[in-house]
């Protein structure tokens, strides 16, 4: 694990941290963050591109729910599931059949709280065919799919945030037959943006979830549980797990503190308190993500102490809105 580059005293304290802490960094690829500023805490080969696997569903609803806010999209629309849903993924826990109808809203937490492949794929599917009417005729427009389309809505995304280095080819992160790619600082801008979105918050703070879809002329139910095995704990409030034979475990947490309230004369500063990890390919990622999370505490603690310093250098590029 390497910090990066401190003021003289506080690279002293934080190297004295480091050097105290055990050693839990077993994942191929991390980085820790404060989500106000950017700025780098913690990292390991956080530029290394990798398979990501699930955690690219934080990409696929940030696409939904920006065209819901920005361009007047309805997340009360009912959704049919297609055929193609099933095509590359061998999971279906919530047992969709083609066919099925279902709301954008419910799709979403099937996606973020279970982390559903068809949820993910019919996301696609029903915006990507709203998006195509947004989209400039091309040749490239004109033979592809809507979830074609949508995927390169979320390739947009990645480049406005500064991702360089992440690849997106489906809404699930399926990487059996392709290789879609991201790396642990990418995510980390990826998360930033999407934690701005309250909607997005809400969706990956449930712990469970009742969804309802229908089935011919029936209704069906099913209660969706998170996969994410931390939440609730220690002030996490989200966000996202992933797995794949290519990527390995991954996960994805933010968590929140009470936001530190300083007066200053007349004016009082409030600054909010929130941490982003990533862990790609980690061997144990829910112990190793709360041994991550405590550390980076530990270190906001003495950065906060110290005026909060912030080299641009350390800092993540990219907007975060």
């Amino acid at each position: 694990m390497v910090l990066l580059r401190k003021l003289p005293v506080l690279a002293l304290v934080m190297a004295l941290l480091l050097a105290a802490a055990p050693a839990v960094c077993a994942a191929e690829a991390s980085i820790t963050i404060d989500a106000q500023t950017g700025y780098i805490l913690e990292k390991h080969e956080a530029e290394k591109k990798r398979q990501i696997g699930s955690v690219t569903k934080i990409a696929t609803a940030m696409v939904v729910l920006d065209w819901a806010s920005k361009q007047g999209g309805d997340l009360t629309q009912v959704a049919v599931i297609p055929e193609a849903a099933f095509v590359g993924t061998s999971e279906n826990n919530v047992g969709f059949q083609p066919g099925d109808t279902i709301v954008l809203r419910d799709l979403l937490y099937a996606a973020l709280v279970q982390s559903d492949n068809i949820a993910a794929y019919t996301l696609a599917d029903h915006v990507g065919r709203a998006v195509t009417t947004l989209v400039p005729a091309s040749r490239e427009t004109a033979r592809a799919t809507p979830v074609d389309i949508f995927v390169q809505q979320m390739n947009a995304l990645a480049k406005h945030l500064g991702m360089e280095r992440t690849r997106f080819l489906n809404p699930s992160g399926i990487d059996a037959n392709e290789k879609p790619f991201s790396t642990a600082a990418d995510i980390a801008r990826l998360t930033r943006y999407a934690m701005n979105n309250a909607g997005f918050r809400f969706y990956v703070s449930q712990k469970e979830r009742e969804i309802e879809f229908g089935r011919g002329p029936g209704r069906l139910r099913y209660l969706l549980r998170n996969t994410n095995e931390l939440l609730g704990h220690d002030d996490i409030d989200g966000v996202k797990t992933g797995r794949t034979q290519r990527a390995g475990d991954c996960l994805v947490l933010t968590a929140a503190r009470p936001s530190e309230v300083m007066q200053q004369g007349t004016t009082t500063l409030v600054t909010p308190r929130r941490l982003i990890v990533v862990l790609l390919a980690s061997p144990d990622r829910f112990g190793e993500g709360a041994a991550t999370l405590a550390r980076g505490w530990s270190f906001y603690d003495h950065w906060a102490a110290a005026g909060r310093p912030a080299d641009p250098r350390d800092t993540l590029s990219g907007p975060s809105r």
